[in-house]
């Protein structure tokens, strides 16, 4: 069943949501070569619990406070040791709840200069959000949402990852529904007003495949090529979608 939210949900959702992404801009202020992951990770946690936060990946059993994924890793990257270095492009997921109820946002950052194909990469992919998120209208079924996802990542010659999917969120990290990046538009639920979703697509410069290394988290591409990630927390009003994760 897929919890609809009452307005004073979607206040507390709102107010989670801004501070998850104002720590993520904080965090985009500090990328640069020579950075490591863990530093990252560090800073983010220090950052939520110092608003009075709760960074949601523990809570499911991941060895960090945030997710932070490089150039081949898809989502959910173990931050740790690993170095940035120019030309690298970084995925950095906030997941973390305030006052009982979560915010949720992704983005992928470049490390100083990258290539024109790798611009295009991140472009595509935060456009596709915003396709998909145009679709998030009452009376719509999912599917349009996911339709539309992968029609714009498709034709502009990249691949939508199929292994992970966005999905609701609220008092729980997850909820229902699950919403894939792929699919025909006429499946899923009709969608309503105060569904809130965590729309997310994971976008790869070759194939879609993935695979999760041996720390049981990381996803990375099974050809080894780059990977994109862009996600906003999205409140379905009688005025359409309203993007919650915007500063």
């Amino acid at each position: 069943m897929i919890p609809l939210k009452t307005k004073s949900e979607v206040e507390l959702i709102r107010a989670s949501s801004k501070l998850v992404s104002e720590i993520l801009r904080i965090l985009e202020s500090r990328i640069a070569p020579g950075v490591t992951t863990g530093e990252l990770n560090q800073l983010a946690g220090r950052l939520i619990r110092e608003r009075g936060g709760k960074p949601a990946p523990p809570e499911v059993g991941f060895p960090g406070d945030i997710c932070v994924s490089v150039n081949e890793q898809v989502i959910h990257g173990v931050p740790g040791k690993r170095l940035l270095k120019p030309g690298d492009i970084v995925s950095i997921d906030v997941t973390a709840s305030f006052n009982g109820y979560y915010g949720d946002v992704a983005a992928t950052f470049p490390v100083g200069a990258i290539s024109e194909k790798t611009q295009q990469l991140l472009e595509v992919t935060k456009q596709a959000l915003y396709e998909g998120i145009s679709k998030a209208v009452a009376g719509n079924r999912l599917g349009h949402i996911s339709h539309a996802i992968q029609m714009y990542v498709e034709t502009q010659g990249f691949s939508v990852v199929r292994d992970f999917v966005g999905h609701g969120i609220g008092k729980s990290m997850w909820e229902e529904p699950q919403i894939p990046n792929f699919g025909p538009p006429d499946r899923g639920p009709r969608l309503r007003k105060g569904m809130v979703l965590a729309i997310e697509p994971m976008v790869n410069a070759g194939v879609y495949d993935v695979q999760v290394l041996d720390d049981k988290w990381t996803a990375v591409t099974l050809d080894g090529n780059l990977s994109a990630h862009f996600e906003h927390t999205v409140v379905i009003s009688d005025d359409g979608p309203e993007i919650l994760t915007l500063i």
